[in-house]
């Protein structure tokens, strides 16, 4: 009765984990994004955002961004609100002093929403240089931040989130 038991204990283990591996999801490598044709290709236009913002190429990433760009700042605050006229003067006063920039991006999770836009959630590492009182000061930020994009044409455009 023992033997039997364990068989069957034995056998239904097997059932089990053959049947959560044929369950298992693949994922977009090194990152936490299921693997599919609608994440792939969002990934691979927050990868161009990606280098843009490396590459410091200000006219890139506001061909990234959509004209109707708002970013709200997280709060109820309208002083720190920017528009895409915002962005762009950011991008041409302040951010073009940056000296040198490593900005890794750990994708989290890709959301569609009915509205037709798409939630990207990451996690970053940026590392770049800025003028300081004492010349040049390294500046080291991990955080959580989304992209907000909406889909134009065979691609995408970036309403917040930069």
């Amino acid at each position: 009765m023992r033997k039997l038991v364990s068989i069957v204990v034995l056998s239904l283990a097997s059932a089990v984990s053959f049947g959560a591996a044929g369950c298992s999801k693949s994922y977009i490598p090194n990152t936490d994004v299921e693997d599919s044709s609608e994440n792939k290709k969002v990934i691979t236009f927050c990868e161009e955002y990606r280098h843009a913002v490396e590459d410091k190429d200000v006219g890139r990433l506001l061909k990234l961004a959509s004209p109707r760009y708002y970013e709200d700042g997280g709060n109820t605050n309208p002083e720190d609100d920017i528009d895409f006229d915002g962005l762009k003067d950011y991008l041409t006063s302040t951010f073009v002093k940056t000296q040198t920039i490593r900005y890794e991006i750990r994708y989290r999770r890709v959301t569609f929403n009915e509205n037709k836009k798409i939630y990207i959630e990451y996690t970053y590492s940026a590392s770049y240089r800025i003028p300081g009182l004492k010349g040049e000061e390294w500046k080291h930020t991990v955080a959580d931040n989304r992209l907000e994009n909406v889909a134009d044409g065979d691609s995408f455009k970036i309403l917040a989130g930069m």
